[in-house]
This record gives C-alpha cells, structure tokens and sequence, in this order.
C-alpha cells in the first residue's frame, strides 16, 4: 500500500513508538508509517484503514500495538471474529483489560449477546477505569436489546453516571443509549427528554441525538443549498402569481370581464357543454354584417308610422 512521502512515523504515540524499538530500525519505521496511515483512515475510510493493518501485522505480529491496531480496524469494518482474535492477542501480551468493553462488543456482533452479558459479570470489569465501566454498561444494555428484553436495557443503563449533571467525554453517548433503550421499551415521552440532555452534551457531534429530537418534535430539515429543492420552490412560488395574473395561452377562451369569477374554457367542446343546444341556435343566412341600430328620431317615425297604417 502507497504512503504519502509526508507521513514519517513519529506522528504516533511515545508508547507505541517505544514498542516498536524491538524492531530492526527499518523495520520499525515501515510499520510506524503504516500504524499512522491506519489512525488517519480509521474514521474517514474505514477500509483502507484496514488494508494498512493488515500490512503491520504482517511486519510485526508480535508487537502489541500492531495487534490493538489491527483489531480495531478489523472492527469498524465490521470484521468482528479478526477483530476478537487480535485484541485477545493484545490483552495477552499487555495484560491490560482497556479492551474488555470492545471485546464483549464483538462478541454481540458475532451474535452471541449472552456471551458479553457473561463478561459484563466478569472481574475484569472492576478494573476499568469509569471511562471503561461506562462502555460495559453500554454493551451490556446493547446485548440485552439483541435479546429483546427491554426494559431490563433500561435498568442496565440507570447509574450515577447517567445521573450526573456533569459532562465528560462519554456523557452524550450514554444519554442516547438510554434515549433509545426508553422507546424500544415503549416510553417515547420519557425518552424526548434524553434526547434533548444528549443533544446538550454532544457538543462534538459523536451521536444524531439533535436529529432524533427534531424527528420526535416532527421538525423537518431543508438543505436550502439543494438546487432541485430551490428550483421546486420556486415553480411552487410563482404558480399562484400564474393563475392571478398570468396571460391566457393559444388553447384557451376567455368569456365575461377579467374577475374572480372569469370562466376560462380550454376548446370548443367546453363551450358547447357550457350553454344549451337551444342557446346556440344560429341564423343560416346571416352574412356577418350587424344592422345598425336606430335612432330614436327613426324609431319614433317607425311607430307614427305602424300607427298610421294600423287605421
């Protein structure tokens, strides 16, 4: 795998870095390089992210961090039995139990959610930090959700730590698991309000807490930089301005004064069912010159006149 020629090797951590001294020098610095492209991918290009591990396993399988690195990439790309097997091999050359939470996780990707309920009962957990602790109880809520019961979700999540005003980096995580516990549980009232804490602590953006509550709240969002979104709304803005001022087209005959109650027919055949056959009665010999009217002088004269010739 290619690696940009800016990417050194001394972006990693002093830790690793101090691992990998068991290495050949040239050794050391090809898997350091593929250890940062690894960090720099995991998030953004999960896959390639892999792809990098792969090839520092390859180099140095019996390195710690190699094996954590390579378990974690395994893992965001949903590889969970890799991910299971390196970070074992991790705990076992470290002894660490950092990794506990994430391992019962794979555990549930696996399908074996009774097997990280197992380990949430394990002694490893009153070794983890609160950090650590948090993360078990959000695997163990998860795993009982695999099993559908519910409610006892809810319960697993209920802890000082959920309780807590304060805000620490995995608050907004725990405040939307429990959000979600409560409307798989059926408790949706309840759980618009721990949609709101999570969306108060999430201030790096890390869950789609804002969006679940708008989406409860029924809020709709509108990209207004959407250009086949602007243009509907504006055909939508400029229909009425139509149909109050527009002109007729070719097809269209317009009866009566222009007003609200204009009758705009599309064709002849519209007309016709308009006015009855009687209304339409045409004269043949008509030549399409109208009479003049009469004065009312000669309209006068005209009546002296049938008068006259009435005696």
């Amino acid at each position: 795998m290619p690696i940009p020629e800016d990417v050194t090797g001394f972006e990693i951590d002093a830790d690793v870095r101090q691992e990998l001294k068991s290495l050949p020098k040239t050794l050391a610095d090809d898997v350091a390089r593929n250890l940062v492209m690894v960090a720099r991918l995991l998030d953004s290009e999960p896959e390639e992210a892999y792809q990098y591990s792969r090839v520092a396993l390859r180099l140095a399988s019996r390195v710690a961090a190699v094996r954590e690195a390579a378990g974690f990439a395994s893992y965001v790309t949903q590889r969970y039995s890799e991910a299971l097997t390196e970070f074992r091999a991790a705990r076992r050359m470290t002894g660490r139990v950092d990794l506990w939470p994430v391992m019962a996780d794979c555990e549930r990707g696996l399908g074996r959610p009774e097997r990280a309920l197992a380990m949430a009962g394990e002694p490893e957990v009153k070794q983890l930090d609160k950090a650590g602790q948090v993360e078990m109880r959000l695997v163990a809520a998860g795993a009982r959700g695999d099993m559908e019961q519910f409610d006892a979700a809810v319960v697993t999540l209920q802890s000082p730590e959920l309780a807590s005003p304060a805000v620490h980096p995995w608050t907004a995580r725990l405040r939307y698991a429990y959000a979600e516990a409560l409307i798989a549980a059926g408790r949706g009232e309840e759980a618009r309000d721990w949609f709101a804490k999570a969306a108060e602590a999430d201030t790096d953006g890390t869950t789609n807490a804002s969006e679940r509550l708008a989406e409860i709240d029924g809020v709709e969002f509108v990209d207004a930089l959407d250009p086949e979104l602007a243009e509907e709304e504006a055909e939508q803005a400029a229909e009425p301005a139509k149909r109050k001022g527009g002109e007729a087209s070719d097809e269209q005959v317009i009866f009566g004064e222009a007003s609200d109650e204009q009758v705009i027919f599309e064709d002849d055949e519209d007309v016709e069912e308009y006015y009855d056959e009687d209304d339409l009665e045409i004269d043949e010999d008509f030549d399409g010159v109208v009479p003049e009217r009469a004065t009312d002088a000669e309209k006068a004269e005209q009546a002296d006149e049938a008068g006259e010739s009435g005696k």
